[in-house]
């Protein structure tokens, strides 16, 4: 990915604007798939549905699992993450180097959180496709899970 020299990617993935660099801000900027992304870690470490939700278009499609039907609309993501982020807390998540091609990017992540008392890790990958404003309008996951906290491998998400 190539920055415009305003801006700079920090140790977490986030763009940020370089320092002593002005950035003119417009209510119509398309969110950027990096953005994107900062702003789902912010909904899940939050558990704020409503956040979640207003990532997705209205007619979003997010299949957490592969053999399942897919969650429809910003109600059913909505409705979704209400119930899986009740019993969750302490939910830190960390991105790999996202890939973005046109209007599609997948990313590795890992997550650590404590779901109904006991520590967990999740580890997985988006696959995401985002309409011109940045609004994600079909998201898949596919991940895996291993009771405790655990720290990725050397050389994870590079």
């Amino acid at each position: 990915m190539v920055l415009p020299a305003e801006f700079e990617v920090n140790a977490t993935c986030t763009i940020r604007p370089r320092a002593g660099r002005a950035v003119l801000a417009s209510a119509a900027m398309r969110m950027t798939p990096i953005e994107w992304l900062d702003a789902y870690r912010k909904a899940w470490a939050e558990r704020d549905a409503d956040a979640a939700a207003a990532l997705f278009t209205e007619d979003a499609t997010y299949a957490e699992q592969p053999f399942h039907d897919a969650f429809a609309g910003r109600t059913g993501i909505h409705a979704y993450w209400t119930r899986v982020t009740a019993g969750q807390t302490g939910v830190e998540m960390r991105y790999g180097a996202p890939i973005t091609v046109g209007d599609r990017t997948a990313v590795e992540w890992w997550t650590t959180l404590t779901n109904q008392g006991e520590p967990i890790t999740l580890a997985g990958a988006f696959v995401l496709t985002f309409d011109p404003s940045g609004l994600c309008r079909a998201l898949r996951e596919y991940w895996n899970l291993v009771e405790g906290a655990k720290a990725p491998p050397d050389g994870w998400g590079s």
